[in-house]
């Protein structure tokens, strides 16, 4: 056969030798790399759709049409880069048309084809942003998934990322070609950014049609202006671990062009029509990865290939649902239970982010959260403790008198509350230490433990906290929003790095940790004992008529 075969045949040999059913997706993805002939185009593709699988066939028809063809691979970091080569390499070794096409032992970074006449510049090279490629030559430069969360965290970061890509104004030869395949990770990406300019695309995100609605708490009716496909509507609620998908004549009808609930969601609720890839991505499926999704922005981005503002990913307390109860224990079938009105709580834990606890200083914040067994967070208690750490007694230096640590510890006896995270970073390294020694002295059973925070905090936060807020299974206890906290979140900018977010980051803390199941009494076993009102099987006694 002549090495004049399409793009497209060249696929589906191959794909029939993998034994994978096309998709018209994949088809028009094959059409578009072969007939786009711009010098720059982009392709998005949603997440998990095999957009780098199909583009390494791509370049192996690429060598396949002209063994002189160079290509330039630059990704992220070299590893990334490496995988396309590496695929390709499998592409080239067997597929029937690319028979003693490649030498025994190709690199994985850098290899030739057999019969390509430049010896300085491989048939591909594969290099990581950081990486110098000064010197080389190519005909075509594909910019593989070269935007990640790692490197557009910040302006500065993605100042470097586009001067690092300005290197292919020296690398590219007259008549070249640019791709850039990815999804956007931040608001201001690069791949609207080279559409906005004139650059060629091809977006296929994972519904072609879709509508949001935040405000939910009131409404059962909400209106969609698209014809759903044969495989319905999508309709889901919440977000992360929180998320729903709806079923239909059950959580809700379909009248006209409206979707009728059973009721109010009272969470975020994005109607959906027309997925890009139903055999592969199942309702199932669509599900699963939404709920491992931590954020909105991060769905939107990733999925339906939206890039968004970081800043409009703000929390709005108003969001929080709030109460005005307090715990209380009941017995039951000789067990105890912790109530919260009519709702049975069955797991909590307290954060402690310490600090000094001065004036205008940062707050030592310290959060008790609640949990029920329908997945419902109530934060309880958000209070900043104030003088030293601990102060101890002039006749007995190892009793300890006052400060934040026997403040903590009344917090925790009032919220029976049996584990506490103590966060040690900077000033907090030896808290956990001087609380473990309190808790003893007042003789209270509380587990502590310590915890290192890399993570970046304003992700942390955001992560932690918008989930439950727009999924509405955040409650808070009026005082919680009557406290600092509500100015604190209202303020609070996950674009901004230097900022008071100290409640945000103790209640984040202790919604990352949940569930952690009750398993013992807090206080000693005589005296005034307090009841264990975990979940267990239990003992019961039952009484029958005869």
């Amino acid at each position: 056969m002549e090495n004049n075969v399409s793009f497209l045949t060249f696929f589906l040999m191959w794909a029939k030798m993998q034994g994978w059913k096309v998709p018209l997706l994949h088809v028009r993805i094959c059409q578009w790399l072969e007939h786009c002939a711009d010098p720059v185009r982009v392709l998005m593709v949603f997440r998990g759709a095999s957009k780098s699988t199909t583009y390494a066939v791509y370049k192996a028809w690429k060598l396949y049409r002209n063994r002189n063809n160079r290509s330039l691979i630059w990704a992220a970091d070299g590893d990334l880069a490496k995988k396309l080569t590496r695929d390709t390499i499998n592409v080239l070794r067997r597929h029937p048309l690319c028979a003693g096409m490649l030498p025994t032992k190709p690199g994985a970074q850098t290899f030739w084809v057999n019969g390509s006449i430049d010896a300085r510049n491989a048939s591909m090279n594969a290099v990581g942003v950081n990486q110098n490629a000064t010197g080389s030559r190519a005909d075509d430069i594909d910019y593989d998934d070269i935007e990640v969360p790692k490197n557009i965290k910040t302006a500065e970061a993605r100042a470097n990322l586009r001067m690092k890509i300005e290197e292919s104004t020296f690398i590219a030869v007259p008549g070249s070609q640019e791709t850039y395949i990815g999804t956007p990770h931040t608001h201001d990406s690069i791949y609207p950014e080279l559409v906005a300019a004139g650059a060629a695309f091809l977006k296929i995100p994972l519904f072609e049609s879709g509508v949001r609605y935040e405000e939910t708490s009131t409404r059962t009716r909400y209106q969609f202006d698209f014809t759903p496909a044969e495989d319905g509507l999508y309709v889901m609620v919440g977000i992360h671990k929180f998320a729903r998908l709806l079923v239909e004549g059950k959580d809700y009808r379909v009248e006209g062009n409206e979707v009728v609930l059973v009721k109010p969601p009272g969470a975020v609720l994005d109607i959906y029509a027309h997925c890009a890839w139903p055999e592969r991505f199942t309702r199932e499926d669509v599900i699963k990865r939404r709920k491992k999704t931590r954020t909105l922005n991060y769905w939107d981005s990733q999925y339906m290939l939206e890039a968004k503002p970081i800043t409009e990913s703000r929390l709005d307390p108003a969001r929080i649902k709030a109460y005005d109860l307090q715990p209380t224990l009941e017995r039951a079938n000789r067990q105890a239970r912790m109530m919260l009105g009519r709702v049975q709580i069955v797991s909590g834990r307290a954060y402690w982010d310490p600090s000094l606890g001065k004036a205008g200083g940062d707050a030592s914040a310290f959060s008790v959260i609640y949990d029920d067994s329908l997945g419902n967070h109530y934060w309880h208690v958000c209070e900043g403790l104030t003088g030293e750490f601990a102060e101890f007694s002039d006749t007995r230096n190892t009793q300890i008198i006052g400060g934040q640590v026997l403040q903590a510890c009344d917090i925790i006896q009032k919220a029976n509350i049996l584990h506490v995270y103590v966060e040690t970073n900077s000033v907090g390294s030896f808290v956990g230490k001087l609380l473990q020694r309190a808790l003893k002295q007042r003789q209270l059973n509380c587990g502590v433990t310590e915890i290192v925070q890399n993570a970046n905090k304003n992700d942390r936060i955001l992560g932690a906290l918008e989930a439950p807020m727009k999924s509405g299974v955040l409650w808070a206890h009026v005082d919680v929003l009557d406290g600092p906290l509500w100015d604190q979140m209202k303020d609070w900018n996950p674009a901004v790095k230097q900022q008071p977010d100290d409640y945000l980051d103790s209640g984040a803390g202790a919604i990352e940790q949940a569930p952690v199941r009750i398993n013992h009494l807090v206080g000693i076993p005589t005296g005034n004992t307090r009841e264990d009102w975990r979940h267990s099987t239990g003992v019961f006694e039952v009484t029958l008529e005869t």
